[in-house]
């Protein structure tokens, strides 16, 4: 799921090379930490955090065939 994060946000963002994602797991959760530049934040949140929403949503049906939940902190 990392992977899949990381492809997201690259593909949101002006500077790719400054995107990193921290995955921590446990038996039923997985958080991945988002980081990017500081310029980029905007564009990974959008207007009223509904570019956000769609990331998390779209993460959480990844993490569904798996029986896990994910929570995208974006940091």
């Amino acid at each position: 799921m990392k992977e899949l994060l990381e492809v997201l946000a690259k593909s949101l963002v002006d500077y790719p090379e400054s995107v990193d994602v921290k995955e921590i797991e446990n038996d039923k959760n997985v958080v991945l930490e988002l980081r990017v530049a500081d310029g980029d934040m905007g564009k990974v949140i959008g207007k009223k955090g509904r570019i956000a929403q769609s990331i998390r949503t779209v993460m959480q049906a990844a993490a569904n065939r798996d029986n896990k939940r994910v929570v995208v902190e974006i940091v």
